[in-house]
């Protein structure tokens, strides 16, 4: 039976074909019934039909779904002849290319169509001649960096055909050239639902994204330390002996060119030198603002970049320039006449194939068996079988000979006792191995007396007259059925299309970071378990770090990298992309500290255990908008006071747990806000106009008469004294957000004000605010404006001013009030976001809002002298000290 999705997706197909289109192309994640959706299309429209697949292992998938869902009298084959009714090849079956005609007799490269070998090009006669005829292309996303051009001159060879794609990579992620080719291709997508939404409705298991966090063996770290040397010894001299450090501040902080236009012109240039200001190498620009990734000391590719500028428009001294030359190696990259340019790097290498991986590997299988027993389905994907090729003269002896691979993976796997009990296979294009027991039991179970076993290091090979057709089937069914509980293989074989239900652990080791290979590989995971219906999967990524050489985040950038843009719950229940939903104290823009390794991986094997928490903050079966939601992160570094706006009996305060609903957010705030813009005004009033407006608005009347006045009096000073010392100090994040809210409302950028916000408070302190019940770019546009209105001030076009009042004696503060000699305490500047600072009329509308939620103050035109001198005062001052960052969630 169809799911619902799947029949709007089919839905949508068909009204595409009506229109008149040819091509067309669908978006869903693995395991949503790609496959299904291709073969009720195919019936539909009740043609000839060929589908082209990437390999064998899913061309054999779709021979036999297609077997058992059309009726007995359509045929289905993988014959060339193109005979039966529904024929599935594989795209290399198409591009066989004869390297003979790569160019042309002037040297000119020919276009794949004529590079073609002649049994592709007769293959292509055959589709030309079939007549009206069904193009499926499985997992289409391949044709964008392979087959692109050639399947394009394919497709204008078959004018006739209807041509349908497949695919689970999202149009968003793809390159301007990528989207172009695609465009050409199929057109507008037809999109299908997400992957949380799928999970949320329950055709996807829940899922935990989770990382085991690993420094390099002793031998690699050694090796990693020599390496830092020479280029530690580079920047030392730099520092202390040159004229880099001089350059630098006149680079960046006596220059005239406003900050601004130097992070537009050269974003990376200027992240640098923040980064070396975080450092306490350089003083923090002019209207420079230190955002969370430039809090960390600057990595190899800062003092590259940096060091590219200064070589190419500064240094003059030769021996410099070679020292510079020898040192860049040692962090991947090369001087050259045109300046510094990237290169293989040693250590990125060792890092992505550290042998503390494979160890990791055996520690995580070992976890998952305590805690599934025999239930437990481990797929763990490399990158390759063997390693291939020899090792560079500068790393033999500090990788292994097979780092990396999946073979190594295996060795490991059956060395350690606690993993051999689980039968560990490897399955790749070209071979099966395991152990001697594990080969043997197999063997037997096949029921295959042709197959032979030959001894190689220690494992057992499985050969015989079979191909991968035939022993990928046979694999995944022994492990299905849990004979083998531990699979290895390649990405390029089991990463994509394959199929088999029961994984619930996978262990990803592969070094790929594009959207395509994280969506793919996790989607293998993610298929329901008919024998498990309460299934949980955990997707482990392996990371290896170090803190002894400059690019020792590099693995760990690669792990942000998978996760960018990748939606998957966090502990919390909150749907969020990138690392954070690994752990929410991750930052994309440096791993933890290398002391801390331990701790994260005990965290992250507690969170592995726990499945049934993991299912619950899925919230399977609510609802949903099935939208992003952008978010802003905030760290304070000072307090913010009150916590909570107060809140009448029947209204919960707005700022929440992070594990609860949205609350509305209660009434503006009275007393602060109501301080300070008193204060602003510089109003000065009588004893007893203030304290007559004291006690109306603490709630009671006043009495003036005699004794009772006195002590009313006193009564009113004491708590006069309170609502004052309740103002000192910053207003909560909650009230910006609300003037935000009702400012980007009431200049028509938002349907809803500050009765959509949402604050919910993390562990660690900080707080997340968003806009609720909006679209993505709503929420977007409302995120990036309170980042900037919490932010340094950089160059708005209107600053708006916030009166505070500053610590003192609560006594003799309220004292001074009641006597009427309060004046203007002090005041601080907040940018206008640009949204609401494009005009007078919408700046005007968040002055508004300023002044109903945090305090008197009318905008000022940066463009004016008032404002040039506000700017020249204040440019750069950061009035809440709070480090920001944007996240974006789903709803």
């Amino acid at each position: 039976m169809l799911r619902p999705y799947q029949v709007t997706a089919l839905d949508r197909l068909a009204a595409a074909w009506a229109e008149g289109r040819r091509r067309a192309w669908v978006v869903l994640p693995p395991g949503a019934g790609k496959t299904l959706i291709g073969l009720e299309a195919a019936r539909r429209l009740d043609r000839r039909t060929v589908v082209l697949v990437p390999n064998t292992a899913i061309q054999d998938q779709w021979i036999a779904h297609w077997r058992g869902f059309t009726p007995a009298t359509t045929t289905a084959g993988a014959d060339r002849s193109l005979a039966a009714d529904v024929t599935v090849l594989t795209y290399q079956s198409l591009a066989i290319f004869d390297p003979e005609t790569e160019t042309d007799v002037e040297g000119h490269t020919r276009s794949p169509m004529r590079r073609l070998h002649a049994n592709g090009r007769e293959l292509i006669d055959r589709l030309a001649g079939a007549g009206p005829l069904t193009l499926v292309l499985d997992e289409c996303h391949h044709l964008l960096d392979v087959w692109g051009r050639l399947v394009a001159e394919v497709l204008d060879r078959l004018p006739g055909a209807l041509v349908l794609g497949l695919t689970g990579t999202p149009p968003e992620s793809l390159s301007p050239a990528e989207a172009g080719l695609v465009d050409t291709l199929f057109g507008s997508p037809i999109l299908g639902a997400s992957i949380p939404a799928l999970v949320r409705e329950g055709h996807l298991a829940p899922f935990a994204e989770l990382a085991w966090l690993t420094p390099p063996t002793a031998v690699e770290a050694g090796h990693i330390a020599g390496e830092a040397e020479r280029f530690a010894e580079l920047t030392t001299g730099l520092v202390t002996s040159t004229d880099f450090l001089t350059w630098l501040d006149a680079r960046f902080t006596t220059r005239t060119v406003p900050w601004v236009r130097i992070e537009k012109d050269e974003p990376r240039l200027a992240a640098a030198a923040l980064r070396m200001h975080h450092a306490g190498l350089l003083d923090l620009p002019a209207g420079a603002r230190l955002r969370e990734e430039h809090r960390h000391a600057p990595s190899a590719e800062d003092w590259v970049e940096l060091l590219d500028d200064y070589v190419t428009h500064a240094l003059t001294d030769d021996g410099l320039r070679e020292a510079i030359r020898r040192a860049l190696p040692a962090v991947g990259y090369r001087l050259t006449r045109r300046g510094i340019r990237a290169a293989q790097s040693p250590v990125d290498r060792v890092l992505a194939r550290s042998a503390a991986k494979t160890y990791a590997t055996v520690e995580i299988t070992a976890a998952e068996d305590t805690a599934l027993g025999e239930r437990l389905r481990a797929l763990v994907l490399c990158d390759h079988e063997r390693a291939g090729v020899r090792l560079p003269a500068l790393l033999r002896g500090v990788l292994e000979p097979e780092a990396g691979s999946a073979w190594l993976v295996l060795g490991n796997l059956v060395a350690d006792e606690r993993t051999r009990a689980l039968d560990p296979m490897l399955v790749t294009g070209k071979t099966v191995a395991a152990g001697p027991d594990t080969a043997r039991a197999f063997v037997a179970w096949a029921g295959r007396p042709e197959l032979s076993i030959t001894f190689d290091d220690g494992l057992c090979v499985i050969g015989g007259p079979w191909s991968p057709r035939t022993w990928v089937a046979l694999v995944t069914a022994f492990f299905e059925e849990g004979r083998c509980r531990v699979l290895v293989g390649t990405r390029a074989l089991l990463g994509e299309g394959w199929d088999a239900r029961g994984v619930n652990v996978l262990v990803d080791l592969t070094a790929a970071a594009t959207t395509t290979s994280v969506v793919q590989t996790r989607g293998r995971a993610l298929r329901l378990d008919p024998s498990w219906p309460e299934k949980v999967a955990n997707v482990w990524t392996v990371v290896c770090v170090t803190d002894r050489h400059p690019k020792g985040s590099a693995d760990w950038q690669r792990f942000v990298r998978k996760h960018r843009g990748y939606l998957a719950a966090a502990p919390d229940g909150e749907i969020v992309s990138g690392v954070a939903h690994v752990d929410a104290a991750f930052s994309p823009y440096a791993p933890p500290p290398v002391a801390s390794l331990d701790a994260v991986n005990v965290a992250m094997g507690e969170r592995a255990a726990a499945r049934e928490e993991t299912r619950t903050a899925w919230r399977l079966g609510t609802g949903f908008r099935d939208e992003l939601v952008h978010t802003l992160r905030v760290r304070p570094v000072r307090t913010l006071t009150p916590t909570f706006v107060p809140a009448g009996p029947s209204e919960p305060p707005a700022v929440v747990p992070a594990a609860a609903c949205a609350q509305p957010v209660p009434s503006p705030p009275a007393g602060a806000r109501v301080v300070s813009t008193l204060i602003g005004a510089g109003v000065l009033f009588s004893a007893l106009a203030v304290l007559t407006w004291v006690s109306v608005l603490l709630g009671g009347p006043l009495l003036l008469a005699g004794g009772a006045l006195a002590v009313r009096r006193d009564r009113t000073l004491r708590r006069a004294g309170r609502l004052l010392a309740g103002a000192v100090g910053d207003p909560p994040l909650l009230w910006f957000a609300c003037a935000v809210a009702d400012g980007l409302r009431a200049s028509g950028l938002s349907p809803r004000g500050a009765e959509g916000v949402v604050t919910r408070v993390e562990p660690d302190g900080s707080y997340r605010l968003s806009l609720a019940d909006v679209d993505a770019e709503t929420s977007r546009r409302f995120a990036l404006a309170l980042d900037e209105v919490l932010s340094p001030i950089a160059s708005p076009r209107y600053l708006v001013s916030r009166y505070v009042l500053r610590p003192a004696p609560v006594r003799a503060r309220a004292r001074a009030w009641l006597a009427g000699t309060a004046v203007a305490d002090g005041v601080v500047y907040h940018a206008v976001p640009a949204a609401l600072g494009q005009n007078r009329g919408r700046a005007t509308a968040f002055a508004t809002a300023w002044n109903t939620w945090v305090s008197a103050g009318e905008p000022v035109y940066a463009n004016t002298p008032e404002g040039e001198g506000v700017l020249a005062t204040h440019r750069g001052e950061d009035p809440l000290a709070a480090t920001t960052v944007l996240r974006v969630a789903w709803d």
